[in-house]
């Protein structure tokens, strides 16, 4: 990987790192909804210019139907459900159960789309979702409804991103990168706005609260979404997803230095359990010789291509 995309891959897992950091600050004064409605509405001010400056704004009008679907189960639901969990939960512990996504998007590839699913991916999820029983265990024993309530809306938040990849995959494959981005934001900023507007906080919110509204908005999430289709471009999906390794790393830090949130020898080792797990489920598998799942049927690789022949 050139100097330049590995920056902007630790400038991305920053950025994401950061949103938990904004959205534990701001989600007590602005709500879940009205928070993230304002997130993805100053998002879409910040890519709308760069489509019509591409050209691609055809592309948004004629996929507006699979666009807001996509901004719905990508950004509106995954959002406002981080944003809730951000009024209950420290920013670190939701940034480590975010890093689950991978273990959804592989785990429904294998059931909706029929991906194949190696023996080492099956080990992977094993491994990460007991990471998360790891995570969760001693969190929610001690825990009222509430906090429980907020693991809950995290690991749903998580699954929709799974859900979202995989709807991108089957669906949107053919459509400008950066029209998916713009697309499903401004999508998103419209499921929103109606719970917003009647959630709409009573006492105005702090300068400071908007001030890191709006950080999320242009960086963690427009700047986020340039830096990330530029390393899809120029270093391919694969290494750009891996700034979900880095995420629970930032995430953790910036609760720690700013909040003052404390690392605990559990939350490090459900954090290392998990991100172990992301890495077996996301390493590729060893060609012609490993156990794959086909669909729920589990085959020898080497027997279906005898089989072939």
């Amino acid at each position: 990987m050139r100097l330049r995309d590995s920056v902007d891959l630790i400038l991305l897992a920053a950025l994401w790192g950061a949103s938990f950091l904004f959205m534990r600050i701001a989600a007590p004064e602005l709500g879940p909804a009205p928070l993230m409605a304002v997130r993805v509405a100053i998002a879409a001010l910040v890519l709308v210019p760069l489509v019509l400056f591409r050209g691609a704004w055809r592309s948004v009008l004629e996929n507006k139907g699979r666009l807001f679907l996509l901004g719905l189960v990508n950004s509106a639901i995954p959002f406002f459900l981080f944003g809730y969990a951000a009024t209950r939960l420290a920013s670190g512990y939701s940034s480590i159960l975010s890093a689950t996504v991978p273990l959804w998007g592989a785990l429904i590839a294998a059931l909706w789309l029929r991906d194949r699913l190696h023996a080492r991916a099956l080990l992977g999820l094993g491994v990460g979702f007991a990471g998360v029983v790891l995570l969760v265990a001693g969190r929610v024993s001690l825990a009222s409804a509430a906090d429980a309530g907020a693991i809950a809306a995290c690991l749903a938040a998580t699954l929709c991103y799974g859900v979202s990849a995989n709807f991108t995959k089957k669906y949107a494959t053919g459509i400008d990168p950066l029209a998916i981005a713009a697309g499903s934001q401004i999508g998103a900023t419209l499921a929103l706005a109606p719970l917003a507007a009647a959630t709409w906080p009573v006492s105005a919110p702090s300068a400071k609260a908007w001030l890191t509204v709006i950080a999320l908005g242009i960086f963690c999430t427009g700047v986020a979404y340039v830096l990330y289709f530029r390393l899809i471009r120029n270093a391919g999906p694969a290494r750009a997803m891996s700034a979900t390794y880095l995420i629970p790393v930032f995430g953790v830090a910036w609760g720690a230095l700013f909040l003052g949130e404390r690392i605990t020898l559990p939350i490090v080792a459900g954090m290392l359990v998990v991100l172990a797990g992301v890495g077996l489920t996301t390493a590729p598998a060893r060609p012609q010789s490993v156990p794959v799942l086909k669909g729920v049927d589990i085959v020898d690789e080497r027997e279906e291509s005898r089989a072939a022949a």
